[in-house]
């Protein structure tokens, strides 16, 4: 692989990184009113309490101050306390961060290979029944509302198949450590899991199959089938490996963004998740919350893209040598 490319792409990270350091400090600045106001307009706090609590959380101090001492905070790991909980906010995230990558790491997976192996017979069945009726399909899928398709799955899974609706894991009847408590979040993953596959496969299979179709264009691929290479190879060696490319781009995009992307979904079946984390704080306006979950949100994106810079090299050796 070459050096420079790789040493190109870290110091785009690096600076990317700051940037999105500093524009998630301002961003949560510069919204209108006082969180603690806010937060406790039912109780009558005084001005007095307001100026109290906000000397506490540093919000009194200059902007620039500010700035400064949530750089080096969060360069060491400390993002702050919840307004709400006065709870560390990492500890709030770390659960939330894995509960949501439980659930997305099943849907990315099922979604990913679904998606494929349907674009992949989309295209090789160009105007087929089947290729009209995937795109269709696929098509209606990726247009819906998130909220809506899930609201749809919640009833009919409680009308027709008794699925638990609400969290990850049932309050009774579940002795911890056994595969009782398996299955019973494997019931509960049911109806959200559904909805994100749902949701994100119209993607893959449209991409796939846009790829693929772009391939079978291609000089290389019409001399492979003048030569009599079987079907099978065709599709598989040359043109899969050579249209893999758009998908791993969007695969590595969506696997970031569906850290937070899951907002909708975990709001709809309450998973305890990122999504729902950041939705319950940004009806709070607790800041802390908001600015971690959106570093670790965004961190993810960056990270999940320079790891497919990383590949494309190892994919496509022409990348790397520009």
């Amino acid at each position: 692989m070459n050096v420079a490319y790789v040493a190109r792409k870290l110091a785009s990270l690096v600076v990317t990184i700051f940037l999105v350091l500093t524009f998630n400090f301002y961003l949560f600045r510069v919204l209108p009113g006082n969180p603690f106001a806010l937060l406790f307009r039912g109780a009558g706090l005084s001005a007095n309490a307001v100026r109290g609590l906000s000397a506490q959380f540093g919000l009194d101090q200059p902007l620039w101050i500010q700035y400064v001492i949530y750089l080096r905070n969060t360069l060491t790991g400390n993002l702050g306390l919840s307004f709400q909980t006065r709870a560390p906010v990492t500890d709030l995230i770390i659960p939330a961060l894995i509960n949501t990558a439980i659930l997305l790491s099943v849907a990315s997976v099922i979604s990913i290979v679904i998606g494929i192996l349907i674009g992949m017979l989309a295209a090789w069945k160009r105007g087929s029944k089947f290729d009209v009726g995937a795109s269709a399909t696929t098509l209606v899928l990726y247009s819906m509302p998130t909220f809506w398709l899930g609201l749809v799955l919640m009833v009919v899974g409680v009308i027709y198949f008794g699925l638990p609706v609400a969290g990850m894991r049932s309050f009774t009847g579940v002795t911890p450590g056994t595969l009782g408590e398996v299955v019973d979040l494997g019931q509960h993953m049911v109806l959200p899991l559904l909805t994100l596959v749902l949701g994100l496969v119209g993607q893959y299979v449209l991409v796939m199959k846009g790829a693929l179709l772009d391939v079978f264009t291609q000089d290389f691929m019409i001399t492979a089938r003048a030569k009599g290479i079987s079907s099978q190879k065709l599709l598989w060696d040359h043109g899969f490996k050579n249209a893999v490319l758009p998908m791993v781009a969007l695969v590595a995009l969506n696997l970031g963004l569906s850290i937070g992307g899951a907002v909708q979904t975990e709001t709809v079946f309450s998973w305890p998740g990122m999504g729902l984390l950041i939705y319950r704080a940004i009806l709070a306006r607790d800041y802390p919350i908001l600015q971690g979950a959106f570093l670790v949100v965004t961190l993810a994106v960056i990270i999940a893209n320079f790891a497919a810079d990383i590949l494309y090299p190892f994919l496509d050796p022409r990348v790397g040598e520009s």
